[in-house]
């Protein structure tokens, strides 16, 4: 038996959280499978289990600033309806799961999962994405590469609840996703891309790249892009190799039951050389 909690407030929820490490729960959707125990019957959690998808306070998608705010038990369809949401972000989305998992699954479950193959990540990364994490001692804002540290792992501390995620209002001329799976639904990423690129006349004014599935975590090198700001478009080809070279180091895959190493290393690169170049070979 596990004890489950169910708050009616966010401050309820911190109290919670602090006094007994409560595992929030929102969809679902990972959780449930992580903890899963025989046929019939129920999840073997190893701690409490409290319900946070009710809460108002988590809830949600508004503008502030310069910044979208986006509460972490949004779901994944609620993103899809809001045509402030990234279109990056929705493009990911749309290829995740099915509509029956997207209904339920949030968005700040699937960052805290912290899976390599996350579709979410690829896109929170290139868009510069940030989390607010908060506990009955205050609150704290992270850049998702920092809070996401390897497979399953992240700096979350025990007491703390992630609430929002804040990406900045940027928009972009080109947006370039590709996910590569076994099937075009419900199947987990063998690779994903995100490729963002702004221009100023035939110049690259803004560029960002993000790999997922290839690395313990997302693979972005800000080297890279710093290497290919302000060259000219028919510039890229010569440098190519240096900057192919240097996310090939970064780009570290493993075998598993969906795919091999080398596979994915392969179709990475070929990514990347597309959305730079305009070929695969």
């Amino acid at each position: 038996m596990v004890n489950a909690y169910r708050p009616s407030t966010i401050d309820e929820a911190l109290r919670i959280r602090n006094e007994t490490k409560a595992l929030p729960l929102a969809g679902g959707t990972d959780l449930m499978v992580r903890y899963k125990n025989w046929a019939g019957l129920p999840p073997k959690f190893s701690q409490p289990v409290m319900f946070v998808a009710h809460l108002h306070e988590l809830k949600g998608i508004e503008v502030e600033g310069d910044e979208l705010i986006i509460r972490s038990a949004t779901t994944l369809t609620e993103l899809l309806k809001d045509g402030r949401v990234p279109e990056v972000l929705k493009l990911a989305v749309k290829e995740m799961a099915s509509p029956l998992v997207r209904n339920i699954a949030t968005i700040g479950g699937n960052i805290c999962n912290a899976s390599p193959a996350g579709d979410t990540l690829p896109p929170l990364y290139a868009l510069d994405a940030k989390v607010v994490l908060r506990s009955v001692e205050g609150e704290r804002t992270v850049p998702i590469e920092d809070f996401i540290t390897g497979p399953g792992q992240t700096v979350l501390k025990e007491n703390e609840i992630l609430c929002e995620i804040r990406i900045p209002m940027d928009e972009f001329d080109s947006i370039f996703y590709r996910k590569v799976g076994t099937r075009r639904a419900n199947a987990l990423s063998k690779v994903s891309f995100v490729g963002l690129k702004n221009l100023q006349g035939d110049r690259i004014d803004d560029i960002r790249i993000a790999f997922g599935a290839v690395a313990p975590t997302v693979v972005r090198s800000r080297d890279a892009e710093k290497m290919l700001k302000g060259i000219k478009i028919d510039e890229i080809e010569q440098i190519y190799p240096s900057i192919e070279a240097k996310y090939a180091e970064l780009i570290r895959p493993i075998d598993d039951q969906r795919s091999t190493a080398e596979y994915r290393k392969i179709v990475s690169l070929r990514l990347l050389r597309f959305f730079l170049l305009g070929k695969a070979d």
